[in-house]
């Protein structure tokens, strides 16, 4: 009888401590980390407080926080939102190089470059400049800083309509390299 509780608790404590193992390589197999869970609120207001240098992360974009003040919610969640397509569109491009597939940069490729790292931080520090620098000096009317306000919209609108065009082309093409790979398969079937 005694062997048979020895065997039953033998047996117990090594499927209790495989299991734990176990768990803990589909958590590291997916990139998960055992009991720390962090949350991110991407509805949540996104406001200076939330902005400093410590909290927020852009993934892709090299911007100057102290030029963000200025800018409104929605502004700051369009900024957010084009971030995270040029990392996904970052990620799409190392995929490439890591398969020795590195295609030709076209011209939307180089103009959208140029846009998100020289002309999006100048005009983030010129639409910075109109609301605040020149606020002290009363020289600069609402309307001004409206307009500012509306052709910064227009510009990230631009931006982000590149971003989602390029996307789009990429999975555009990863469709076709499958049917590609398909008909060849099918072709060597028979």
């Amino acid at each position: 009888m005694s062997i048979l509780i020895g065997v039953g608790v033998v047996t117990t404590v090594t499927v209790v401590y495989l299991g734990k193992k176990g768990w803990q390589a589909l958590h590291k197999a997916v990139g998960i980390t055992p009991g720390v869970l962090t949350y991110q609120d991407y509805d949540a207001p996104l406001s200076l407080s939330t902005l400093s240098p410590s909290t927020i992360k852009w993934q892709q974009l090299d911007l100057n926080n102290k030029h963000l003040q200025s800018l409104s919610e929605q502004h700051l969640r369009q900024l957010k939102r084009i971030d995270e397509k040029v990392n996904h569109y970052q990620r799409y491009q190392k995929a490439l190089q890591a398969q020795h597939k590195m295609p030709e940069l076209t011209e939307a490729q180089f103009v959208l470059h140029k846009l998100l790292h020289t002309r999006l931080p100048e005009m983030l520090a010129s639409h910075y400049h109109l609301a605040n620098v020149n606020i002290n000096a009363h020289n600069v009317s609402n309307d001004k800083k409206a307009e500012a306000s509306a052709l910064l919209q227009q510009v990230f609108n631009n931006i982000e309509q590149r971003l989602d065009n390029l996307l789009a082309q990429m999975d555009t093409q990863q469709l076709q390299d499958l049917r590609v790979m398909k008909n060849y398969i099918n072709s060597h079937d028979s």
